[in-house]
């Protein structure tokens, strides 16, 4: 038949499938005809021995006579040799932007060890997606260039170096994410250099002074009695006492803040004097020995089916202990963040004469450089060094118990 809309409207779908009704007059020009009732004009020609077919539109959307002229484009090109179908993956190939590449990285990268993406690493994506590359997500990937990434490397650092790295290093795992999975027709990837590589090929990438603040040995006392003292606060609000026997927590276990504060009561064993940590930062589940204090603090806040340390709303935990940080640094003239206490633990316990890889194994650090621990030594249940995490807390109120009397011979020297 000849395709014209008169005779287009009148062809009925077929009863599965779809069915192809073919030009009389130009050959390769045809009309699709699917069970739902849907008809697309197609054009199809061999190109170098194999068939191809590309849609020129929906019937309604265009008409009948324009389909066949661009239908007259099409196979012209096709004549010539071009394969429109691999044209235009390629171009669809091209055109992934940020955003989708990112999606799809959160969605189906894997470790090395096949586990997918903690969340927190996807809220570190998420968060630089929406920062520093907000106005490039919906821009194709492969438009991002190595001028435009050292532009906006060295405008971000004005701000903070620190996130400017890790938001390149979030932006060069994606693109490099997109170099191995996104190819063309041809299989040849469409990104052949990363360009984030500019910030080391030019010398360009800043360094980060590695942080050491702790709160110092000598002040320990000090500091861990004020703790203590906060903990003992009646006028303390519910939150804020979690918030304090949290610090403490944190003080005699060394551990990550977002370990402490998500701890669930199915993680304690009091009995035991144990807690089982599943979603850590390495992906590795361990069993960690409680001091007696740190069993103690537990001990103290109840049992019951939800969080160690609860939201004031009752659902999930707490998010932070700034405010309780904040108030420390005011009675003490101490200023440490939570990460701040945990190289405190680390400090306490070599001054205990803690061996590191036992000070490692406390604090869930990975040592995968000693072949010996890490293939010879069970680090997934180190209940057994309870003496050494026993011998840090006592370090704690041993300091603390010095501070407290000199305070005493202190007061009753200015009251003679």
């Amino acid at each position: 038949m000849k395709i014209t809309n008169t005779t287009v409207n009148k062809l009925t779908p077929p009863e599965s499938g779809y069915r192809l009704e073919w030009d009389s007059d130009l050959r390769g020009f045809g009309v699709r005809v699917t069970a739902a009732g849907a008809k697309s004009y197609i054009a199809q020609a061999k190109v170098n021995g194999k068939t191809r077919r590309v849609t020129l539109g929906r019937h309604g959307t265009i008409t009948a006579d324009k389909a066949r002229n661009k239908a007259k484009i099409k196979l012209g090109r096709m004549a010539d040799g071009t394969d429109l179908s691999a044209e235009k993956q390629h171009q669809k190939a091209l055109s992934v932007t940020l955003r989708e590449v990112a999606e799809d990285y959160k969605e189906n990268r894997r470790t090395a060890k096949g586990l997918p993406l903690k969340d927190s690493t996807k809220a570190d994506i998420e968060k630089h997606l929406c920062g520093i590359f907000s106005d490039w997500q919906k821009r194709p990937i492969v438009k991002i260039n190595r001028e435009l990434v050292q532009r906006r490397y060295s405008e971000h650092c004005k701000r903070s170096v620190a996130q400017a790295n890790q938001a390149m290093r979030v932006l060069r795992a994606l693109i490099n994410y997109a170099a191995a999975k996104y190819r063309d027709p041809e299989g040849n990837p469409i990104i052949l250099d990363n360009p984030v590589k500019v910030l080391r090929d030019a010398s360009i990438l800043r360094g980060v002074k590695a942080r050491t603040n702790a709160v110092p040995l000598e002040k320990v006392g000090g500091w861990w009695s004020a703790v203590q003292t906060m903990r003992n606060d009646p006028a303390l609000t519910t939150v804020s006492k979690s918030a304090a026997d949290l610090i403490a927590l944190l003080a005699l276990t060394g551990l990550r803040v977002g370990e402490a504060r998500s701890l669930k009561w199915s993680q304690i064993d009091l009995d035991g004097e144990s807690l089982e940590l599943t979603d850590t930062k390495n992906r590795e589940s361990v069993t960690l020995p409680l001091s007696g204090p740190a069993a103690a603090i537990i001990r103290e806040r109840g049992n019951d089916a939800g969080y160690v340390f609860p939201a004031r709303s009752g659902k999930g935990h707490i998010n932070d202990v700034r405010g309780q940080l904040e108030r420390l640094a005011e009675e003490t003239g101490i200023t440490v963040t939570a990460h701040d206490i945990r190289r405190t633990f680390r400090a306490v316990a070599a001054a205990c004469n803690v061996e590191l890889w036992r000070t490692k194994a406390l604090m869930n650090h990975k040592q995968n450089h000693d072949v010996t621990l890490a293939n010879y030594t069970d680090l997934s249940d180190v209940r057994y060094l309870k003496p050494e995490a026993d011998r840090i807390a006592a370090y704690f109120e041993d300091q603390r118990r010095v501070f407290e009397a000199d305070n005493v011979v202190s007061m009753e020297g200015k009251r003679a």
